[in-house]
């Protein structure tokens, strides 16, 4: 199950609401601007996504739990294997110590670790491994990633994931399923319905206190690096409003935010030396149309689109200079990917700046009509269409303005709408959109990026990705083709038709390059990634961020 789907450019929280700003039941100390003294337990303070309210849901598939938003539930359940986000094909063993690939990459055989208990006290055993990859096979509600299991075997302390087809290049997918206990598990039904509430995981933390407002996570007694641990309580407050959350962060009362802030250098950075950020370009933020809904589904519209749009402006401006513009319509993360790029690609660079006589003169060729209003139309249907986002997504909205201004101008009908984050999230993952602002997936290789836009496995009624729709047998081979790969040079080559294929046919349409948003404050917390010091990305969304607390420290 592919957690990475849901991690998310995580952006500047949501829509008005007063909530506590400050740390939840128990009278935990918040953290000062500058250092000083500790008193009591080290308290992190951390926002991932906003949320007016949360519920007490643990569930560790659910890509819509509360704990899964604000980035909680990676500290309480972990994976076989961890991945840097920063560097491209760095990984680290987890609750697995080593792995082993057969069988022409139809079988990858996981060498579990000894030792690790679950938060009740009993053991985890290879049998809660293969029970937890069986599951996924069993109920697709869960199998958020797609993964084509056939069979689960144990030998000894080993566990075999057998699949239909090779998936060398899909290793991220396969190690970062969350590991769940049987004994709990077994009893539940169908995983995706089960709300969780009272979690058991091998992770370094557990369930603290519980409010509407928010919850608090302590140290797990029994983890398997106890001696890691070195900060006593997660805090997670559900943030209702931008000006909370970034309040609280201007004030020291939260340590770690992953937002968009307009004015960070102004508002943040230069109000204390201990105010750092750091955002490692990880993702393509795109356009996604609906390509069940007239007019998206036109190739021709979705053309004209992607000439029209200011990408400079949307980066300068909307992101206010943080993502820079992408340069390529293939979509592929540059530089960071530069190697995997074929020679090929350089004639589908993308204009930065709009071409408006270009996009008007494809939707011309293709039998579109100037009216007098101003907007193109065909067979008595004005070209028009929403593009929706979180009002609370503030560069998103700023980018979807922009959008929907350059489009007007090229004689689309566009208007942005903006919507709650809960309602907004539910409309992608059910199909019910226009267009959408997106994020990719974030992988060390292009095949996360690329499976998560095409691979209509995942494009179910809750999609998990293909979030456009996209049904295409060619493809759903290239992609398998591309899984099957085992080498760089036999990835670059069973990329091309993939990359052209985006390129031309723009079932997404890239805007920027998306950054791993990461603002903190080391004042009493040290420990944080850096860019000399990339051992993950700074971004304080599951499933990574429980590597990054693993770092983390008071300062001395």
């Amino acid at each position: 199950m592919k957690r990475w789907l849901v991690e998310r450019k995580v952006r500047s929280v949501v829509a008005a609401g007063i909530i506590s700003s400050g740390l939840l039941a128990g009278g935990l100390s918040t953290v000062a601007s500058s250092p000083a003294a500790a008193a009591g337990p080290t308290v992190l303070t951390m926002e991932s996504t906003p949320e007016n309210t949360v519920t007490q849901s643990f569930n560790p598939f659910s890509t819509t739990s509360s704990a899964e938003q604000l980035g909680a539930t990676s500290m309480i359940y972990e994976p076989l294997i961890q991945f840097d986000l920063a560097k491209a094909g760095v990984y680290y063993p987890w609750l697995a110590t080593s792995f082993s690939w057969s069988n022409g990459g139809r079988s990858i055989t996981f060498v579990i670790r000894q030792g690790v208990k679950w938060s009740n006290g009993s053991a985890l055993t290879p049998a809660d491994v293969a029970f937890t990859y069986n599951l996924v096979k069993q109920y697709p509600d869960i199998n958020t990633g797609g993964l084509p299991i056939t069979s689960v075997s144990t030998s000894g302390n080993d566990v075999t994931v057998n699949f239909s087809s090779p998936q060398y290049t899909n290793l991220q997918g396969i190690g970062n399923v969350y590991i769940v206990p049987q004994a709990t598990w077994s009893t539940v039904g169908d995983p995706g319905k089960y709300v969780d509430p009272n979690p058991v995981g091998t992770g370094p933390y557990k369930l603290g206190t519980f409010t509407p407002q928010g919850i608090t996570l302590v140290k797990n007694p029994l983890y398997w690096q106890a001696s890691q641990v070195k900060i006593d309580v997660l805090d997670y407050p559900a943030y209702a409003s931008n000006t909370n959350a970034e309040s609280a962060l201007f004030s020291g009362q939260a340590q770690w935010e992953g937002n968009f802030i307009t004015g960070l250098k102004q508002l943040f950075l230069s109000t204390s030396p201990y105010h750092q950020a750091w955002f490692a370009p990880l993702n393509t933020n795109t356009l996604e149309p609906n390509l069940n809904r007239w007019p998206t589904n036109q190739l021709a519209v979705r053309q004209a689109v992607s000439l029209a749009i200011n990408r400079t402006a949307i980066g300068a401006q909307g992101e206010s200079g943080l993502e820079p513009p992408a340069q390529n319509a293939s979509g592929l993360v540059l530089p960071t990917f530069d190697k995997y790029m074929t020679k090929s690609l350089a004639q589908y660079k993308l204009n930065l700046t709009p071409d408006t006589g270009a996009a008007k003169a494809v939707l011309e060729k293709a039998g579109w009509k100037m009216g007098k209003d101003g907007y193109f139309s065909k067979n008595g249907k004005t070209l028009a269409f929403t593009i929706s986002d979180p009002s609370s997504y503030t560069d998103y909205a700023a980018d979807d303005s922009i959008v929907a201004q350059d489009l007007r101008r090229a004689g689309i009908d566009a208007t942005f709408v903006g919507q709650s984050v809960t309602g907004w999230a539910n409309d992608v993952a059910s199909g019910n959109f226009d267009m959408v602002m997106h994020w990719s997936n974030q992988g060390i290789t292009p095949y996360q990026q690329y499976e998560g836009w095409l691979d209509d496995a995942l494009a179910t009624k809750a999609a998990s990705g293909d979030y456009e729709r996209l049904h295409s047998p060619a493809m759903e081979a290239d992609l398998k083709k591309l899984a099957a790969a085992a080498t760089v040079p036999a990835q670059v080559a069973a990329l091309a038709p993939i990359e052209k294929f985006v390129a031309t046919d723009l079932p997404v349409i890239p805007t920027v390059y998306g950054a791993a948003f990461d603002e903190y404050n080391s004042a009493s917390i040290v420990g944080w990634p850096t860019p000399s010091n990339p051992y993950e990305s700074g971004q304080p969304a599951a499933p990574t961020n429980e590597v990054v607390v693993l770092h983390l420290s008071p300062r001395a």
